[in-house]
Parts: structure tokens; sequence; C-alpha cells
């Protein structure tokens, strides 16, 4: 009898951590989600030079509170990247010359400008 009492708690304790761990209030984007690889259309343009990738690649860093944005394709990285919660799962980019990425779990989309280039991206993962 004693033994079936321990297992019955041990299995009690078990759920109640299970229960825990997958709480209905965990965000998926709290949980850096949207970091990784998109696939899609992106574009460059510098004023004397023009990329256009109908099969391109995003790759989506974090480090520390921003994000880098590495194209590959010889088009330049976009980093120092900060975002703002719009919506359930969606961020909006703000800051100085980096406004107009939005970006999901599953989409991403950009349309940056600024002294160095024009920047967009349809992709999704």
């Amino acid at each position: 009898m004693k033994k079936s009492m321990k297992l019955l708690g041990i299995f009690f304790i078990a759920m109640l951590v299970f229960a825990v761990g997958c709480s209905k209030d965990d965000d998926p984007a709290d949980n850096d989600f949207f970091v990784g690889t998109y696939n899609g259309t992106i574009t460059y343009n510098d004023g004397t030079e023009s990329h256009n990738d109908e099969d391109g690649r995003v790759t989506v860093v974090k480090v520390d509170d921003t994000y880098t944005f590495d194209f590959g394709s010889g088009i330049p990285n976009i980093s120092g990247v900060r975002f703002q919660k719009e919506g359930d799962n969606t961020y909006v980019s703000v800051g100085d010359g980096v406004t107009g990425i939005t970006i999901t779990a599953n989409t991403l989309k950009m349309l940056v400008s600024n002294s160095e280039g024009t920047w967009t991206a349809d992709c999704t993962r």
C-alpha cells in the first residue's frame, strides 16, 4: 500500500509539472519562434546596383534584444533592429532607419529604406 501511494504521488507531481510547463498563456513569439530562415522574394537597391532574387533567403538572428537580418546573395545585412509587439504573434520594427519590417512565426514582410539603400522581402517558412 505504501508503494502504491508513493507511485500515485509521483504521478500527480509529474502531471502538475507537465500542466505548468504547457501553459496556454505561453505566447510563441515570446520564445523567438520567428528566429530562423525565411524563403521568398528579396530585393536590394543602393542607387548604383540592384539585386533581385525570387528564390532568396533571409536568416533572422537574435542577439540580446536586437535582431540581424542576413540576406546572403550579395545583399548587405540589416542589424540592430528592435521590435514592438502588435497583435497576437506579430512584431513590427521600430527605431531609426529600420522601420517597415513585419514578422511572424510564418511570414516576413519588409520594406526598409535608408541612406544605405532599399531592401524588400516577401518571405515565408
